[in-house]
């Protein structure tokens, strides 16, 4: 099994077709061995073999069990380590939240060691146009509100206004927002996206705007886009 699993590997890393031979020199296997076993991967369609130069490629079997995978993850269990990483360097509340039809919502969140915090709570949709996780939600093709309810003086209304901002956090790839859901509330989120740049998830950190200040955000953006991308490599 290991020596299978080596081959696959080889291929997979080689990023092109290789011969038997330079397969054995990859993987330290002997060519005879090697031969077998390319013989029993491409059974099932793990590997593929191209008459015409004799060499073999990974095969289409390999790419259903991948998308089989991947749609079979758990988006929570993937970036739990994340979350709980980015509370501890930030001292603040992580969030992970997921695209609805309409909405988005919490799905996990670490909470801040802080005595004063901000709380999350599993379940609750983030209001699109107030906060960084909604931001970002809308910069990736989510549905502009109808109405742009007022929550704070700092809160967007003006439709015009909005579409610059989300066309802004579609240009940098992360969402700020300071004192736009509540007065002392700031907010960092940046898109998980997948293979496609399609939306898996959304990280975010949130917290008292006096701890949050506009140096700690630069530097918590990436931190937060390294996260993502470790979260986004599972899909």
């Amino acid at each position: 099994m290991q020596k299978a699993i080596a081959v696959l590997d080889a291929l997979a890393a080689a990023g092109e077709e290789l011969g038997t031979n330079e397969i054995a020199r990859r993987t330290g296997i002997n060519a005879s061995t090697v031969s077998r076993l390319l013989a029993t991967l491409a059974g099932p369609g793990l590997v593929a073999h191209h008459p015409a130069n004799g060499r073999y490629g990974l095969g289409i079997r390999i790419l259903q069990l991948a998308g089989a995978a991947r749609q079979t993850l758990d988006v929570r269990r993937v970036a739990r380590p994340s979350l709980e990483d980015l509370a501890a360097v930030s001292g603040e509340t992580a969030t992970l939240s997921v695209a609805g039809e309409h909405d988005v919502m919490t799905l996990d969140f670490v909470q801040s060691p802080q005595s004063v915090r901000s709380v999350a709570e599993i379940g609750r949709n983030s209001v699109r146009h107030a906060t960084a996780v909604g931001k970002v939600f809308l910069a990736h093709g989510g549905r502009v509100p109808d109405e742009l309810t007022r929550f704070t003086e700092c809160t967007i209304t003006d439709h015009g206004a909005l579409a610059d901002e989300i066309r802004r956090v579609a240009e940098q790839g992360y969402a700020a927002s300071r004192g736009e859901r509540e007065p002392d509330l700031t907010g960092v989120a940046v898109p998980v996206l997948d293979r496609d740049d399609g939306l898996v998830a959304i990280l975010g950190v949130q917290g008292p705007s006096g701890r949050l200040d506009d140096r700690k955000v630069e530097t918590l953006v990436g931190t937060l886009r390294e996260h993502a991308r470790t979260v986004a490599g599972a899909f």
